[in-house]
Protein backbone atom coordinates (compact mmCIF):
# COMPACT_ATOMS: atom_id res chain seq x y z
CA UNK A 1 0.00 0.00 0.00
CA UNK A 2 2.30 2.78 0.92
CA UNK A 3 5.13 1.09 -1.15
CA UNK A 4 8.37 3.07 -1.91
CA UNK A 5 8.65 5.04 -5.03
CA UNK A 6 11.87 4.07 -7.21
CA UNK A 7 14.43 7.52 -7.21
CA UNK A 8 15.08 8.13 -11.29
CA UNK A 9 18.70 7.95 -11.24
CA UNK A 10 19.74 11.98 -11.93
CA UNK A 11 23.38 11.97 -14.51
CA UNK A 12 25.74 14.29 -13.64
CA UNK A 13 26.34 16.06 -17.31
CA UNK A 14 29.08 18.46 -15.64
CA UNK A 15 31.62 16.12 -15.74
CA UNK A 16 30.60 15.05 -19.44
CA UNK A 17 30.69 19.05 -20.37
CA UNK A 18 34.13 18.99 -18.49
CA UNK A 19 35.64 15.77 -20.87
CA UNK A 20 33.76 17.42 -24.14
CA UNK A 21 35.69 20.59 -23.92
CA UNK A 22 39.08 20.41 -25.64
CA UNK A 23 42.71 20.37 -24.27
CA UNK A 24 45.17 22.94 -25.15
CA UNK A 25 47.74 24.72 -23.64
CA UNK A 26 46.45 27.34 -20.77
CA UNK A 27 48.67 30.43 -20.45
CA UNK A 28 49.19 31.51 -16.65
CA UNK A 29 47.29 34.80 -17.66
CA UNK A 30 44.48 32.86 -19.23
CA UNK A 31 44.26 31.22 -15.87
CA UNK A 32 44.38 33.88 -13.30
CA UNK A 33 41.86 36.00 -15.33
CA UNK A 34 39.23 32.26 -15.29
CA UNK A 35 40.24 32.28 -11.55
CA UNK A 36 39.05 36.05 -11.64
CA UNK A 37 35.81 35.04 -13.54
CA UNK A 38 35.26 32.44 -11.01
CA UNK A 39 35.75 34.07 -8.21
CA UNK A 40 33.72 37.08 -9.29
CA UNK A 41 30.51 34.47 -9.80
CA UNK A 42 31.19 32.46 -6.70
CA UNK A 43 28.13 32.02 -4.80
CA UNK A 44 27.54 33.14 -1.11
CA UNK A 45 28.97 30.87 1.46
CA UNK A 46 31.68 29.28 -1.15
CA UNK A 47 34.88 30.05 -0.97
CA UNK A 48 37.79 30.35 -3.48
CA UNK A 49 39.49 27.64 -1.84
CA UNK A 50 36.94 25.02 -3.37
CA UNK A 51 38.83 24.64 -6.77
CA UNK A 52 42.44 23.77 -4.98
CA UNK A 53 42.42 20.14 -4.41
CA UNK A 54 44.70 18.55 -1.20
CA UNK A 55 47.94 18.52 -3.60
CA UNK A 56 47.45 21.94 -4.25
CA UNK A 57 46.69 21.11 -7.72
CA UNK A 58 43.84 23.24 -9.17
CA UNK A 59 40.61 21.71 -9.97
CA UNK A 60 39.86 22.95 -13.77
CA UNK A 61 36.42 21.59 -13.64
CA UNK A 62 35.43 24.83 -11.88
CA UNK A 63 37.28 26.63 -14.31
CA UNK A 64 36.28 24.63 -17.68
CA UNK A 65 33.18 27.27 -18.24
CA UNK A 66 35.68 30.20 -17.95
CA UNK A 67 38.61 28.71 -19.99
CA UNK A 68 36.37 26.68 -22.68
CA UNK A 69 39.36 24.21 -22.65
CA UNK A 70 41.06 22.04 -20.46
CA UNK A 71 44.50 22.51 -19.45
CA UNK A 72 47.85 20.40 -20.63
CA UNK A 73 49.58 21.93 -17.77
CA UNK A 74 49.17 21.43 -14.17
CA UNK A 75 48.81 24.23 -12.35
CA UNK A 76 49.31 24.81 -8.55
CA UNK A 77 47.78 27.46 -5.92
CA UNK A 78 48.50 28.65 -2.78
CA UNK A 79 45.79 27.89 0.01
CA UNK A 80 46.74 30.41 2.24
CA UNK A 81 47.51 33.38 -0.53
CA UNK A 82 45.95 32.22 -3.43
CA UNK A 83 48.92 32.77 -5.62
CA UNK A 84 49.02 30.75 -9.04
CA UNK A 85 52.28 28.72 -9.91
CA UNK A 86 53.23 26.44 -12.73
CA UNK A 87 54.37 23.15 -12.18
CA UNK A 88 58.29 24.01 -12.18
CA UNK A 89 56.92 26.40 -8.88
CA UNK A 90 54.88 23.65 -7.59
CA UNK A 91 57.34 24.02 -3.97
CA UNK A 92 56.30 28.26 -3.41
CA UNK A 93 53.16 27.36 -3.40
CA UNK A 94 53.95 24.55 -0.84
CA UNK A 95 56.16 26.40 0.77
CA UNK A 96 54.00 30.05 1.40
CA UNK A 97 50.99 27.41 2.72
CA UNK A 98 53.76 26.11 5.25
CA UNK A 99 54.90 29.30 6.09
CA UNK A 100 52.07 31.30 6.39
CA UNK A 101 50.28 28.50 8.83
CA UNK A 102 53.81 28.98 10.73
CA UNK A 103 54.11 32.88 10.88
CA UNK A 104 49.87 32.94 11.99
CA UNK A 105 50.83 30.65 14.91
CA UNK A 106 54.08 32.37 15.82
CA UNK A 107 52.37 36.07 16.19
CA UNK A 108 48.93 34.40 18.36
CA UNK A 109 51.94 32.64 20.40
CA UNK A 110 54.41 35.50 20.35
CA UNK A 111 52.31 38.92 19.62
CA UNK A 112 54.97 39.28 17.33
CA UNK A 113 56.38 38.55 13.59
CA UNK A 114 58.73 36.27 12.57
CA UNK A 115 61.19 38.63 11.12
CA UNK A 116 65.21 39.67 11.17
CA UNK A 117 65.82 42.18 13.98
CA UNK A 118 66.41 45.87 11.28
CA UNK A 119 65.35 43.85 7.99
CA UNK A 120 63.73 46.81 6.09
CA UNK A 121 62.53 44.06 3.98
CA UNK A 122 60.41 41.99 6.68
CA UNK A 123 62.32 39.13 5.88
CA UNK A 124 60.82 35.73 7.60
CA UNK A 125 63.44 34.54 10.27
CA UNK A 126 63.26 30.58 10.30
CA UNK A 127 65.28 30.07 13.29
CA UNK A 128 62.36 31.89 15.57
CA UNK A 129 59.97 29.49 13.54
CA UNK A 130 62.33 26.47 13.89
CA UNK A 131 62.87 27.33 17.88
CA UNK A 132 58.88 27.85 18.42
CA UNK A 133 58.38 24.27 16.84
CA UNK A 134 56.47 26.06 13.80
CA UNK A 135 58.99 24.39 11.20
CA UNK A 136 60.80 21.30 10.73
CA UNK A 137 62.65 22.26 7.79
CA UNK A 138 63.80 25.80 5.74
CA UNK A 139 62.53 26.45 2.03
CA UNK A 140 64.93 26.75 -0.69
CA UNK A 141 64.30 30.46 -0.74
CA UNK A 142 63.87 33.37 1.47
CA UNK A 143 60.34 34.97 2.29
CA UNK A 144 59.01 37.95 3.34
CA UNK A 145 55.70 39.61 5.57
CA UNK A 146 53.67 42.39 3.31
CA UNK A 147 52.65 44.90 5.63
CA UNK A 148 49.27 44.11 4.09
CA UNK A 149 47.50 41.61 7.02
CA UNK A 150 51.14 40.06 7.58
CA UNK A 151 51.05 37.66 4.21
CA UNK A 152 53.39 35.86 2.78
CA UNK A 153 55.19 36.66 -0.35
CA UNK A 154 58.25 34.93 -2.09
CA UNK A 155 59.18 38.33 -3.98
CA UNK A 156 61.53 40.99 -2.14
CA UNK A 157 59.26 44.30 -1.54
CA UNK A 158 59.90 46.91 -4.27
CA UNK A 159 61.15 43.88 -6.51
CA UNK A 160 58.21 43.70 -7.99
Amino acid sequence: MWGRKKKKETKDHSRDKKQDLPMRDISLYELRQAIQSFTANLPEGIELQTIINTDNTIDYHFLAPYLKAIPHQTYYMSRETYDVFEDKDRQIAIDLDRIQQAVDKYVQQNSELPIIEGDPYRKVNFFKLERAGLLTERPDRAYYITKDEYMITYQQPGSE
